[in-house]
Parts: C-alpha cells; sequence; structure tokens
C-alpha cells in the first residue's frame, strides 16, 4: 500500500511542475507505474538509479534532495550531517589555529624587539655624539666635515656587517660595467668597459639590495 506522506510528497512536487497525475508522470519520465509506487511507499532501497535520474529533471528537484526527500529513514541526512565529534574536533582544530597565530605574533614581536635592540647596540655611539656633533655643526659652519663623519661611519659599518651587507664598490672606483650590478647615470657604456662609481650600491650575501649608481668614463 502507499505511505500517505510519501504518496503526498510525490503530488505536491508534481504539482510544482504542472503534472496532473501518476500516469502523466510516468510517461513524461519514461518510468514505469510501479517504479513511482515503490516511491511512494517508501522503498527507496528498491528504487533503481536509472530510474531516480530520470525523474530528477522532470521534477526539476536535484538528485541529492530527491533521494533525501523520499528516504524513510533518512540514511543520507544521517551520514552527511555533521555529528557531535566531529563538530567538537572542528572546534578545537580552530582554537588550535587561534593560538598558533596568537604564537607566531608574538614570536614576531620578540624577533623584531631583539633586532631593535641589537641595531641600537651597533648605532649606540652614533645616538648618543651625533645630536652634539650637529649641534656643534650648526653653531660652528667652518668645522671640518671630516671631524664628524667617522661618527656616522663606523657605526653604519658595524652595522652592515653584522647584517652581511657588502658594499659593491666604494664611490669614486673605476671599474668594468656590469648591467646586473650597475644602474648608468649619463652617458653609454657596454658591458666590459670602465665605469665610475658615483653611488655605492650593496649586496647581501648573493642578493642584489640596490645597484651602484655609475657613469662612463
Amino acid at each position: 500500500m502507499p505511505n500517505i506522506d510519501f504518496t503526498q510528497k510525490l503530488q505536491d512536487l508534481m504539482q510544482q511542475v504542472g503534472i496532473s497525475s501518476f500516469k502523466a508522470l510516468s510517461r513524461a519520465a519514461g518510468v514505469s507505474e510501479r517504479q513511482l509506487l515503490r516511491l511512494r511507499q517508501g522503498k527507496l532501497e528498491q528504487t533503481r538509479l536509472d530510474v531516480l535520474l530520470k525523474l530528477s529533471p522532470v521534477l526539476q528537484i536535484p538528485l541529492i534532495e530527491l533521494v533525501t526527500t523520499f528516504s524513510a529513514v533518512k540514511l543520507l541526512q544521517e551520514k552527511t550531517a555533521p555529528t557531535q565529534e566531529l563538530l567538537q574536533e572542528i572546534t578545537d582544530l580552530r582554537k588550535e589555529y587561534q593560538r598558533s597565530q596568537q604564537q607566531i605574533e608574538q614570536q614576531r614581536e620578540i624577533l623584531l624587539q631583539e633586532l631593535q635592540q641589537s641595531s641600537l647596540q651597533l648605532l649606540e655611539s652614533l645616538l648618543l655624539q651625533w645630536p652634539t656633533a650637529a649641534q656643534k655643526a650648526q653653531e660652528n659652519p667652518q668645522l671640518a666635515a671630516v671631524k664628524i663623519v667617522p661618527l656616522v661611519q663606523k657605526p653604519l659599518e658595524k652595522l652592515l656587517q653584522a647584517w652581511g651587507v657588502e658594499a659593491i664598490a666604494p664611490v669614486g672606483a673605476e671599474l668594468p660595467y656590469d648591467p646586473q650590478l650597475h644602474q648608468l647615470m649619463e652617458g653609454t657604456a657596454q658591458p666590459g668597459e670602465k665605469v665610475k662609481v658615483r653611488y655605492t650600491g650593496y649586496l647581501q650575501g648573493e642578493k642584489l639590495l640596490y645597484r651602484a649608481k655609475v657613469s662612463a668614463v
């Protein structure tokens, strides 16, 4: 005997697409009325897959929704519905991810502070003496700049050495032109021709930081 609930569900779907009878549905989908009867009885497990595939487009309903609608035991829903254990596992993973992100952020802050502290130690003499030297230079324009240069040069050299940064060539040096390392400011030059360094560039290991600015000789 047909199940009233499943029969009503099928009739509702038929009404939505303008099919008036089970016989009309049988003809439209190309399935037997016996197969439709199995759906109305809630015997989804006895219904062939090809029957469901034919009914799905005619009733304009996704196959998975059709299966869910006429499943007496809601087997599909039980398999796809998240279990309490799965929900708890997802929650735990989210918490662990948040903790990891917080730890990474804290480590980043610590590393930044350590870098700043080590850099400040290397620049200590410059930080302490430069304001006084700058003030004296403003008070006495005739003060020789050569006396102030070491205040900047030595701490800077120590910092660059600590960071593994090397100058490509000193200012004023004449050397063969290398377009990978040198940037022409004026004139033209072919690779290998002599150029003069106007502004030094820097390398950090094998990584190029800044190309040296040069001019043709």
